[in-house]
C-alpha cells in the first residue's frame, strides 16, 4: 500500500486534517470545529477526525500510521508540557503523550509556524533550498526554520520566535513601543501583526478603526494616510527581516498569514532591506507561500513521515 502521511492542524477555531500521498497529492482533507475550552473534547475530536480520514481511504483499523500535529505553542523540553498556545485549555498538558494514548500510535508534534516552514521547504516556495525561514504575519508574528528539509527546534524548543525580539533600529517615535502580551514593550509583533498595523494607523492618523487589509487597499487607491502607514510597515518589516538575514542567512524567506497576500511586500521589502544587512550582496528570496493556508496542515503531514532525529 502507498505510504500515506496524515497531518492535523490544531487551531483555535477549527481542526483540519489532511492525508498526503508520498508525492504530496491530497488524498483526503476535512475540517471540524475546535471544541471551545475543553481539552478532552479537543483530543477526542482529533481522534475522530483521524478515524474518518482513515476510513475514507480504506486504511485498516489498527494500522497505527504516525500522525503529525501542528499546534500553536510548543512543548517545553524541560517539562514536556505544552506552553504558549492560544488554545489555553491545552497549556500545561503533555499533549503529545495524551494524543499518543488516545490514537494508539506515534505522534509527532511541532509548532504551527515550524510546520508552515517545513511544508514550504518540502514542496513549496522553498523547495530545493537548504535553509528556509517561514514567517507568520497575522494576528501574531511567528516563524519557523528548516535546514536540509528538517525543522530546527532548538535547545529550548523556541527557534523562530523572532516576533518577541525588539523592533531593530527603532526611531525616536517608535520607542518604547506598545505593550506586548508577553509583558515587554516594542516587540516586533506589536508592529508587524495585523492588529499592530491597525493600531499604528489609528494612533498616527485617527479616524474609524481600519484593519490591515483595508489600509493596504486604501494605499493602492492613493490615500496619503494609508500610504504613509504602509511605508512605515514596509520599513519595519525590512529592518526586522534584515536581522534574520544577518543571523541566519537563509536561502528563502516565505511569508505566511493574512498579510502574506499583499503582493507589494515581495518587491518593496527586498528593495530596501540591504540598508541594514551586513553584506555587499543579498540574494535571499522573499516569496509568497506556494500552499497558502494549507501549508500548516501539509507540514504536519510531512512531519508525520519523518524519522525522529538521532
Amino acid at each position: 500500500m502507498e505510504c500515506i502521511r496524515i497531518g492535523i492542524d490544531l487551531g483555535g477555531t477549527k481542526i483540519e486534517g489532511i492525508a498526503l500521498s508520498s508525492a504530496g497529492s491530497i488524498l483526503d482533507r476535512r475540517r471540524v470545529t475546535t471544541p471551545a475550552g475543553d481539552a478532552t473534547a479537543t483530543i477526542t475530536a482529533i481522534r475522530d477526525l483521524v478515524a474518518a480520514i482513515e476510513a475514507n481511504l480504506g486504511i485498516p483499523h489498527g494500522t497505527r500510521t504516525p500522525i503529525g500535529i501542528a499546534t500553536p505553542g510548543s512543548l517545553s523540553p524541560q517539562s514536556g508540557l505544552l506552553r504558549n498556545s492560544n488554545s489555553t485549555c491545552l497549556n500545561g498538558k503533555p499533549l503529545d503523550r495524551l494524543l499518543e494514548a488516545t490514537l494508539d500510535r506515534p505522534v509527532r508534534l511541532a509548532n504551527d509556524a515550524n510546520c508552515f516552514a517545513l511544508s514550504e521547504a518540502r514542496d513549496g516556495a522553498g523547495a530545493g533550498a537548504d535553509t528556509v525561514f517561514g514567517v507568520i504575519l497575522g494576528t501574531g508574528v511567528g516563524g519557523g526554520i528548516t535546514i536540509g528539509g528538517r525543522i530546527v527546534s532548538g535547545r529550548n524548543g523556541n527557534t523562530g520566535e523572532w516576533g518577541h525580539n525588539p523592533l531593530p533600529w527603532p526611531t525616536d517615535d517608535e520607542r518604547p513601543g506598545a505593550l506586548c502580551y508577553c509583558g515587554r514593550y516594542g516587540c516586533i509583533e506589536t508592529f508587524l501583526s495585523g492588529p499592530g498595523m491597525a493600531r499604528d494607523h489609528a494612533e498616527r492618523h485617527g479616524g474609524p478603526p481600519l484593519d490591515a487589509g483595508t489600509i493596504f487597499a486604501r494605499s493602492l487607491a492613493g490615500e496619503p494616510a494609508a500610504a504613509a502607514s504602509v511605508a512605515r510597515y514596509v520599513g519595519r518589516l525590512a529592518r526586522s527581516l534584515a536581522t534574520v538575514i544577518n543571523l541566519l542567512d537563509p536561502d528563502v524567506i516565505v511569508l505566511g498569514g493574512g498579510l502574506s497576500n499583499v503582493a507589494s511586500l515581495y518587491t518593496d521589502v527586498p528593495a530596501i532591506w540591504q540598508r541594514w544587512i551586513f553584506s555587499d550582496v543579498v540574494s535571499t528570496r522573499l516569496a509568497p507561500p506556494a500552499h497558502g493556508d494549507s501549508s500548516g496542515v501539509r507540514g504536519a503531514a510531512w512531519l508525520a513521515g519523518q524519522e525522529e532525529p538521532a
